[in-house]
């Protein structure tokens, strides 16, 4: 973007320019250069020293300042009656006596001689604050500190302001510190300082004829004195400038009229003297257009005649107002420390509370736990599936309902503690449905009928395991360290360490996993290696084995094993159900092992597997066509339902030898109209068929006594803080297993770094040096929004583990966000941004100092939290990863649009203009932009042969619209981006991140 001058650009920096005048309170009345009415004399005025005339507009010319209202005076200019110009009256100032109107003293005879012509012998400390008798002897102070009162004039030597006004410019300024202890305070007509206060009169002049004058008060002065250089500053209130009309700043030449500029000037007014004699007016105004520093003053001449008292008493009594050369934390600075501690005191405080609950849950007596002993009993269970219609809500929504399909109809079936159930049928038959209703998984249709679970009391749920079909494991986990995982997170606080770790390793060996236990898993979809598809179903198994549960699911085991495989995971579940599951303790009160009721849908069983089953429960289209004993049962059953019922034609005969289970598949598979299940059938020589009615009440007790260990549904075994502690070290095993995602993102980052360095390599200070810098801020936001895209894949990739592990009531969602924002955000996404910013900071030479450079950072972090959590939002608010991607980027390009470099943020119209509050990146670019401005840069430039000399703010402001005040806010605008995403990202992970069958 190039940047071209308009005929009269200039008119923008001069506007601030002149806004050097100082300081405040106009008294509303006829005298100029703020003198008051005389109330002794009226209507004369009483004038500012170096002053004089009917209403103080004309500067003194000759003489002293102790003349007062009898000093000659600057003659009225022979071009303009209007204007005294001391240029023209050639005025001269006598010897000892020097600045802009002769009024600075040089010598200490100086003062003497002046005082002495007008008070003759008169004690200079005559009614000077009881000063009267000690040494009066008059002095010329010329250093930049002032005693009582002293004058000061300086040229004002600027490229930009000598292109626009190219004669001599000065300034002139009276400090009055206490002008009871001046000399000058009993001078006829002359007035020291408005209502007696500290206070500063300011003049401009311009060949000699003055421009606008300023006042201000009240005024401190301090001093700083350090080994390499000393300064003296007067820190003044309530400024107030009046522009002198027709001057040649004030619409004597109407094209640069700084009339409206020069009269609203206001607030704090800073003079800052070096050892130099240079010195700097700073004022918001001044600073926009001079930078930081404020406008510089050269060729300065102190001049203040004092008597040696005034001096010798106030240096032994101000020790206190000298300051050793340190800055105080400015307000911003000190806010943002608070928000920084209150949020670290904030943290303390969880953790704390954290730890209390852990160690409360720790201390609870164990009277030990074990799974099993209890049946379930399901009576008429029916489900029904609602059809989606095609609509764009269906999205992120869950699907609207035209119609329903019955997927279970009347179903009833039990299955008692120790026993090995089968659910068999053909696919789509419902099995999967049923375990899913049994196990108490989430559905998205509707379902009827009960489920219960005796003897346990009603609306108490026992722990039902739940084995998925899919095996989703942790691939860079060993088995053990799953296995452990599981066991920490899923038994009680108050089970000690080395329990929970013999209580796995007799899982590995129940489950023939000892050659295995320290071999990692590996992908299980057979992208990566590790352990085999029959180990890895075994591992699943035993996640849910370690939380010793009392009733175990398995939605078919043994799908995509080979034979042998296939039955040791049979092997092994029946061993779970004969033997009590793995429990802490494997005995009841009575000595006896309790048994766990085992239910598996099996899609087809070869002989050896089927006759492993204690019972069977056939399905057709829903329907529960046998629910009974396994073994030859069913055939016997369904021969007598042939014969009795007459039911011959739609039930095959079955062959001697032929597997039942394909027997029963081919009745379940070709026979529809077989009726349900006849509960009065029995088969002699057989075990009747049990009914709900039959329930038996033995071992009641027993099972109140473990009862009182189970879990309610909804609640973690494990406390917040074990939760957390738990994940993260999850999370930093596969960390540093992983190596080379972290390293792979660093390098990257690196690479990214000197790259955009070298583009923007060193930039310089002209006007196109200062685009190139906003240029590489915003280049290095943008990088930051579409390299945030990186998060989404990452929510893709995990959301399985996460659904499986939540629905189990491994983990709350919150410990799990948090776990991921220590181990995820912060080495995949701070870090490498850190880098890339980092590299281009200095390489492109942008502000080199500390202070700035960690504002930066600050900023860069804040604003990578942002696009993290906004694609986190993405990816666990949409179901289809793609949509979230194309959203994302969008997102990163709409606030590429309202960032506010491509366009100037008040050009957009304001149909549109609103957007610009939801544009993370706008508050980014500009609150970093604000800290490059804000380091003092000035740009230096020439454009069509006028050199500009200007601080980068004005530029800033004028191209881009930035605010300079507005760093702080932004970065509280950013904290509440973060906020609000955060919370946003937590309740969709809480209300919608949940397994959905």
């Amino acid at each position: 973007m190039s940047i071209v001058a308009p005929k009269h650009w200039l008119y923008y920096p001069s506007c601030a320019l002149f806004i050097l005048g100082l300081l405040i309170s106009v008294n509303g009345q006829t005298c100029t250069n703020y003198g008051e009415t005389s109330q002794t004399n009226s209507p004369s005025c009483l004038c500012p020293p170096g002053f004089g005339g009917a209403t103080c507009a004309q500067p003194g010319c000759g003489g002293t300042i102790f003349d007062g209202s009898n000093r000659s005076l600057a003659q009225l200019s022979a071009s303009s009656a209007d204007f005294a110009n001391l240029t023209a009256s050639d005025c001269t100032c006598e010897s000892g006596w020097g600045g802009v109107g002769c009024n600075v003293c040089t010598t200490a005879s100086a003062c003497q001689v002046g005082y002495a012509a007008v008070h003759g012998n008169a004690s200079a400390t005559s009614g000077l604050n009881g000063l009267a008798g000690l040494n009066d002897t008059m002095v010329c102070n010329t250093a930049p500190t002032v005693w009582a009162a002293g004058e000061l004039s300086c040229q004002v030597n600027n490229p930009t302001l000598e292109a626009i006004y190219p004669l001599q410019s000065t300034l002139n300024v009276f400090r009055t510190l206490n002008g009871t202890l001046s000399p000058l305070q009993n001078t006829t007509g002359t007035l020291l300082s408005p209502s007696g206060n500290s206070s500063i009169y300011a003049q401009l002049f311009y060949a000699g004829v003055e421009q606008f004058f300023c006042s201000a008060t009240p005024c401190t002065q301090t001093e700083s004195n350090t080994s390499s250089s000393a300064s003296n500053t007067w820190t003044c209130e309530n400024l107030s400038c009046t522009c002198v009309p027709n001057a040649t700043f004030c619409g004597g030449v109407p094209l640069t009229n700084l009339t409206s500029t020069i009269n609203a000037l206001s607030g704090t007014l800073v003079v800052a003297c070096d050892s130099t004699n240079t010195c700097y007016f700073q004022q918001n105004t001044i600073a926009q257009v001079f930078g930081s520093q404020g406008l510089a003053m050269d060729a300065c001449v102190f001049g203040e005649c004092v008597t040696q008292a005034v001096i010798d008493t106030t240096n032994a009594t101000s020790s206190a107002t000298a300051t050793s050369g340190g800055t105080q934390l400015s307000g911003g600075v000190i806010a943002g420390l608070a928000v920084v501690g209150s949020l670290i005191l904030l943290g303390l405080a969880v953790v704390a509370w954290g730890w209390f609950i852990q160690r409360a849950a720790r201390k609870l007596p164990f009277n030990g736990s074990q799974g099993g002993g209890i049946g379930v009993q399901w009576s008429d269970l029916s489900y029904i599936v609602q059809l989606p219609h095609s609509s764009l809500s269906s999205l992120f929504t869950k699907p609207t309902a035209s119609s329903g399909r019955t997927i279970i109809d009347s179903v009833s079936g039990s299955i008692e503690p120790g026993q090995f159930m089968a659910i068999l049928g053909p696919s789509g038959a419902g099995k999967t449905t049923l375990i899913e209703l049994i196990a108490g998984k989430t559905k998205s249709g509707r379902f009827t009928g009960s489920i219960t679970f005796p003897p346990c009391a009603p609306g108490h749920r026992p722990r039902v395991a739940f084995v998925p079909q899919n095996d989703v494991l942790p691939p860079m986990l060993t088995v053990r360290e799953a296995l452990t995982f599981a066991a920490s997170l899923r038994l009680p606080e108050s089970l000690p360490a080395s329990s929970k770790a013999a209580l796995v390793s007799t899982v590995i060996s129940k489950l023939g996993l000892d050659g295995v236990a320290e071999t990692r898993i590996g992908a299980t979809d057979g992208t990566g290696r590790g352990i085999s598809g029959g180990e890895a179903r075994r591992v699943s198994i035993g996640l849910e084995l370690v939380g010793c549960p009392d009733i175990l699911v398995c939605d078919e085991p043994t799908s995509g094993l080979d034979s042998v495989s296939a039955w040791r995971v049979v092997n092994v579940l029946k061993e779970v159900a004969r033997g009590g599951g793995v429990g802490i303790g494997q005995q009841d009160l009575k000595g006896h092992r309790k048994g766990v009721a085992v239910i598996c849908s099996v899609h087809q069983p070869s002989s050896r597997l089927y006759h492993a089953f204690d019972s069977v429960l056939l399905l057709s289209n829903g329907r529960a066509l046998y629910s009974g004993p396994g073994g030859l049962t069913p055939v016997q059953y369904f021969m007598r339902l042939r014969d009795e019922v007459g039911a011959g034609a739609d039930v095959p005969p079955y062959e001697e030898g032929y597997n039942v289970a394909d027997y029963l598949l081919e009745i379940s598979s070709e026979s529809p109209n077989i009726p349900r299940m006849l509960p009065g059938i029995t088969v002699p020589g057989e075990k009747g068929l049990v009914s709900p009615a039959e329930e038996k009440d033995h071992g009641r007790m027993d099972v109140e006594a473990l009862s009182s260990q189970n879990l309610k549904l909804g609640m973690y075994a494990a406390t917040f803080l074990t939760q957390l502690q738990v994940l993260c070290g999850r999370e930093w095993k596969i960390l540093t297993r992983d190596k080379t995602l972290f390293f792979t993102h660093v390098v990257i980052a690196c690479v990214l770094g000197v790259f955009c360095g070298g583009l923007y390599y060193r930039t310089g200070v002209t006007i196109a040096g200062f685009q190139a810098r906003v240029g590489c801020l915003f280049f290095l936001g943008s990088l930051i929004a579409f390299s945030s895209l990186s998060a989404l894949y990452n929510i893709v990739e995990i959301r399985p583990l996460f659904l499986r592990e939540r629905s189990n009531w491994y983990y709350s969602p919150t410990a799990w966000l948090l776990s991921r924002l220590i181990f995820d955000v912060i080495p995949l996404r701070i870090i490498p941004t850190i880098a890339v910013c980092t590299i281009t900071y200095w390489m492109a030479g942008l502000a080199h100092d500390a202070a700035h450079f960690f504002k930066f950072l600050l900023i860069i972090v804040l604003y990578t939290l942002v696009m993290t959590l906004f694609n986190f939002l993405l990816g666990t608010l949409f179901r289809n990863g793609g949509i979230a991607i194309l959203l994302s980027a969008l997102s990163a390009l709409y606030q590429m649009t309202y960032a506010g470099f491509f366009v100037h943020l008040a050009s957009i119209p304001p149909i549109l203009r609103w957007l610009q509050w939801l544009c993370p990146l706008k508050y980014a670019l500009e609150a970093i932009s604000v800290n490059e401005v804000d380091s003092g840069l000035m740009i230096q430039d020439t454009l069509q042969g006028v050199p500009v000399n200007v601080s980068a703010i004005l530029i800033m402001q004028l191209l881009f619209g930035f605010g300079m005040n507005n760093y702080y806010r932004d970065v509280l605008v950013l904290f509440a981006f973060i906020t609000g995403l955060g919370i946003a990202v937590i309740a969709v992970v809480w209300l919608r991140v949940r397994e959905r069958q």
